[in-house]
């Protein structure tokens, strides 16, 4: 089967590249080994988070943002998308201190979607917080979305404008026939002239395939929900000296994370929860809000993401390969880019440019530093 580009990878950013060459008019075909969103995209927290983001990922998460923002002219969905801030709070003096030098930074830089608030504003902002805390970083623009709805609403627009979807798909062998890509699978032989590595946790082992070893860590991030709760708070609540991600849901309950990390077997694709760890995420949440102490937590799950050493994803075309591209390892927060990572993928493969600035995110950056320690 011939068709304009292949993406291997159904997740976010797979889709969201597949939604943004049929918004040009190339149909992508995207191969997938379970179901869109069957990993990080759809079990993630959802955050829409330009707060507190690596100084490299600024101008692209200001740019998702305000795709965010009007998501429904993108998606024909508003992905149950909340805008009602997030707020990075300090306990002490010496973290608001830090917390006015990242500003300062994104200042000199140009950027100014991030404040200081003092303890008066955020106690307005979360009032159930524990007494004492002196201030906080808060971006009002900043807020959340439903990941199911949102990988839905991309998988469903894509389809639309000429993509298809192949699901259980294996990949097994690629190899190069004069000016095309042709992928082997479990489900029969494909061929495109564009081929796109958005396999997430498993981005590493396509990656390889062109001689591109990275160093990309699997892991599995645990969230918890708790039962559902009057009304108490509107902004995402992150903290300085804690790994912290609490939000209530329109519905009531309470989503925590944080960055814990369940046990995982990546080959039989399993994850347990580590109760000691969830318990350390219990403690933080009990200390910062002491309401939540008598509060039932529902379930808990975990997600497999793909890390990097830098913390920074790849969005590059491959150092080796022509008409090979690569988008992957965003580190637990990949979610509010996706809209951005499809548009500068549709740029590299039909443009052979993008009009943000991906250097940082080059996939030659660890060629590099192994050839320096060589």
């Amino acid at each position: 089967m011939k068709t304009d580009a292949i993406i291997i990878g159904g997740g976010l950013m797979g889709l969201s590249t597949a939604l943004h060459l049929g918004l040009r008019g190339v149909k992508a075909l995207v191969l997938e080994k379970d179901s869109p969103g069957r990993h990080a995209s759809g079990v993630n927290a959802g955050g829409l988070r330009q707060l507190n983001r690596h100084i490299a990922e600024i101008p692209l998460t200001v740019a998702a943002a305000e795709i965010w923002k009007n998501i429904r002219n993108l998606l024909d969905s508003d992905c149950d998308v909340e805008l009602n801030g997030q707020v990075r709070v300090a306990e002490t003096e010496a973290q608001l201190r830090s917390l006015q030098t990242r500003v300062d930074e994104l200042q000199a830089l140009g950027f100014y979607h991030e404040r200081i608030i003092d303890k008066n504003e955020l106690y307005r902002l979360v009032p159930q917080l524990i007494n004492g805390c002196v201030g906080a970083l808060y971006n009002p623009a900043d807020g959340s979305a439903r990941p199911f709805h949102a990988t839905t609403a991309f998988r469903r627009k894509a389809i639309s404008l000429g993509t298809q979807i192949k699901n259980g798909v294996n990949v097994r062998g690629i190899e190069q026939i004069q000016n095309s890509w042709r992928v082997e699978t479990n489900q029969g032989s494909f061929s495109a002239p564009y081929l796109v590595n958005c396999a997430g946790a498993w981005a590493n082992q396509i990656a390889a395939t062109f001689n591109e070893a990275v160093p990309l860590t699997p892991k599995a991030p645990m969230l918890m929900v708790t039962e559902r709760l009057p009304p108490f708070l509107k902004p995402v609540v992150g903290a300085v000296g804690h790994k912290l991600s609490f939000k209530q849901t329109q519905n009531g309950t309470v989503i925590i994370g944080g960055a814990h990390l369940a046990h995982l077997d990546l080959e039989q694709q399993r994850t347990e929860i580590d109760f000691a760890e969830l318990k350390t995420s219990a403690k933080t949440v009990t200390m910062l809000f002491p309401h939540m102490a008598s509060v039932r937590i529902v379930r808990a799950w975990a997600g497999i993401e793909a890390f990097m050493p830098d913390n920074i994803p790849v969005i590059s075309p491959s150092a080796k390969a022509d008409g090979v591209f690569h988008a992957f390892g965003f580190s637990a927060h990949g979610f509010q880019l996706s809209p951005i990572v499809g548009h500068i993928m549709a740029g590299l493969i039909l443009d052979g440019k993008t009009d943000l600035p991906i250097e940082p995110f080059d996939i030659r950056r660890f060629q590099m530093r192994e050839e320096h320690r060589e």
